[in-house]
């Protein structure tokens, strides 16, 4: 023996290794959507089950992949952990085709050129031509991936050759028989032996392909083999559990569990029947014999097929055991578990109900925003990290109930027939992103406060008597847009834009003032990029209510869709004396609050002084062309609307007459 034939193994065991892997990626990758859906179609007949683990396992040539998307699908919610339980035992048997695959190198050529063909010798070199032509030529969409699994065989094959060759080599210095004779007369390191390499390699597939290029040296025995295979079952039901549990639910955990408590069964029943059988002296004509790669495949399929049947009755058993192992986790009730509940498929059939739901939805998010945003202005005058952290409890909440509501409208829209029930879905759809944008301005303002809190900065006490004048505004104008959309009440959303616009010149106000009693060192410094960022939120909150608004005032008027900045110009312009006098009422308010002489107001005429206005995110594409209410209609349909939002009927009238 010399260092070129350990390298030589090793060599051939890096192309075996990185041959399987090709192989089974390629697979995986071309078939991985067709695999997810046929598992996902699994009945409660357990039979059907295996027959699928067993055939998926054989074609990715990896059980560890079966059972990791088994996981996956039961975490998902599609399968049931009892609908999982055949698959597991299938993906044990189907790992043993790989080792059937191998067996080919004892095929005997001798006597016909025909079986020459299936020889690795033969089979290689054939895999790696077929591959490179089909990768180079890509005569059909995926030859790419069908080239890449012809090139990993060949490279299998080609690895599997190069370590028979080596180990052929090292069995001239008896380091193979010493090692393995060791084995055979302590079976209990020999299936440690093999649960070690197993688990190292993280494949059984992989391990039962290295015992069979170590048959080749005519060395190996029958009681040296028979636990290190049963070790090897162990090994990689370890790893594969290792992967299932990596940041999963419960349910997808125990499908780990079950298939070790299954391999567990496995190696207690094939160690204890072998025993038996040998003490009856049944299995003395193998026991001694030297075995070759058919017997190993051969013994591992039969161990593994055995087992399955043996054990497959104790399936109910294995799933008890896994509930008690693995426990439930604490599930923590949301608050819109009732809104959750409401959004429900089967109210697509009646698009009142639905609606309805997705209201009573958006007004728990709009709430939930809105409370988030007191209590971050709360953090600005006396941070409290239990108040942050609650912030940030409902903020996830907020998250997940957008994101619940957002997909129920896209699978409701289709189901709609009347263009005045896409309207409502419209607005709805609008206004679901600007609610759950107020929740991330809560955020933002929550943090700011944490980062003066952090720095050992605080405002001055006059800059936080002007945030208070400030956060009335912000408060007043969250008032007028949790009416607006509540009632859809155009009044309301009327209301929305003066204030808007006076929050945005007392923006400017706080801003200049902030920067003077910086300049006479009133004012903290090192406060001034905090104080920057919150009128950046500030802003953006009044922003985001004026959409809803505009979002209502579409809903009740649907000829201002494309005319919204001709709105907008209106209003700033000057002409129109209900905002004007909502204006000067606002401005007077809130101007004088800060108890200093107010300063005149911005010329309104030519370049108005606007705030900046989010851009809407649009709504779900219509399945028809929506022909929108004229406001010469009749009111019927203001009134229709009532099951969806109760107090609407009652302020249609008076939206549809607003001079707009």
């Amino acid at each position: 023996m010399d260092i070129f034939n350990v390298i030589s193994l090793l060599g051939g065991l890096a192309m075996f290794l990185y041959g399987m892997r090709l192989m089974g990626d390629s697979l995986k990758e071309n078939s991985s959507g067709t695999l997810k859906a046929a598992m996902g179609k699994v009945t409660d007949n357990p039979l059907k089950a295996f027959i699928l683990g067993v055939l998926v396992t054989a074609l990715i040539q990896s059980s560890t992949a079966t059972i990791v998307i088994t996981a996956g699908l039961v975490g998902a919610g599609i399968l049931t952990l009892h609908q999982s339980l055949g698959i597991i035992i299938g993906a044990n048997v189907g790992t043993t085709v790989t080792g059937q695959i191998i067996r080919l190198l004892d095929i005997d050529a001798s006597g016909t050129s025909v079986l020459r063909f299936f020889q690795p010798s033969t089979l290689a070199p054939i895999a790696l031509i077929v591959g490179i032509v089909l990768i180079m030529g890509s005569f059909f969409k995926n030859a790419r991936s069908v080239g890449n699994i012809a090139i990993g065989f060949g490279i299998l094959f080609s690895g599997l050759l190069n370590m028979t060759g080596a180990v052929n080599n090292l069995a001239q210095s008896g380091l193979i028989e010493q090692l393995f004779s060791g084995l055979g007369e302590n079976p209990v390191l020999g299936y440690i032996t093999g649960a070690g390499v197993a688990f190292m390699l993280q494949s059984s597939s992989a391990t039962i392909g290295i015992l069979q290029a170590f048959s080749a040296t005519g060395l190996l025995t029958f009681k040296a083999i028979y636990a290190v295979i049963v070790g090897i079952y162990l090994g990689d039901c370890v790893t594969t559990a290792i992967v299932c549990s990596i940041g999963a639910k419960a349910e997808a955990r125990r499908v780990g569990i079950v298939n070790i408590l299954f391999n567990l069964s496995e190696t207690v029943l094939v160690l204890v029947v072998v025993t038996v059988i040998h003490k009856l002296g049944l299995l003395n004509s193998l026991w001694e014999k030297p075995v070759n790669s058919s017997i190993i495949a051969n013994t591992n399929t039969i161990f593994n097929l055995g087992c399955a049947l043996s054990l497959f009755p104790m399936l109910t058993t294995y799933e008890r055991l896994s509930r008690r192992i693995v426990k439930d986790e604490p599930v923590k009730e949301s608050k819109f578990k009732d809104e959750m509940e409401a959004l429900n498929p089967v109210f697509f059939n009646t698009p009142a109900l639905a609606l309805q739901s997705c209201y009573k939805a958006l007004l728990a998010i709009l709430a939930a925003s809105r409370t988030n945003i007191e209590r971050s202005f709360q953090l600005l005058k006396s941070y409290d990290p239990a108040i942050h952290m609650d912030i940030q409890a409902d903020e996830d909440e907020i998250d997940r109930m957008t994101d619940l509501v957002s997909k129920y409208m896209v699978g409701f829209l289709p189901q709609l027939k009347l263009p005045y029930h896409v309207s409502i879905l419209n607005q709805y759809y609008k206004v679901t992103s600007e609610f759950e944008r107020l929740g991330d301005h809560a955020v933002n303002i929550a943090e700011h406060a944490a980062a003066l809190k952090r720095n050992n900065t605080a405002f001055s006490p006059a800059a936080l008597s002007e945030l208070a004048v400030l956060e009335s505004a912000l408060m007043n104008i969250l008032d007028e847009t949790d009416r607006t959309f509540r009632k859809r009440d155009v009044a309301a959303a009327e209301r929305i834009e003066p204030l808007v616009q006076v929050t945005a010149e007392l923006i400017a106000l706080l801003k200049r003032n902030h920067l003077k009693r910086m300049s006479t060192g009133e004012c903290n410094v090192y406060a001034d990029a905090t104080f920057s960022d919150l009128m950046v939120d500030f802003r953006r909150i009044g922003s985001v209510c004026s959409n809803v608004g505009v979002a209502t005032m579409v809903r009740v008027h649907p000829e201002l869709a494309d005319h919204e900045h001709l709105y907008f110009e209106r209003l700033h312009a000057g002409s129109d004396q209900a905002f004007n006098a909502a204006y000067d009422k606002a401005r007077q308010k809130y101007f004088s609050l800060l108890q200093k002489p107010i300063p005149e107001p911005p010329v309104i005429q030519g370049e108005p002084v606007q705030p900046e206005h989010e851009v809407q995110e649009e709504a779900p594409v219509e399945a028809e062309p929506v022909q929108e209410p004229t406001l010469d209609e009749p009111e019927h349909e203001a009134q229709e609307e009532a099951p969806v939002e109760p107090e609407a009927a009652g302020d249609a009238p008076a939206a549809r007459e607003a001079d707009l």
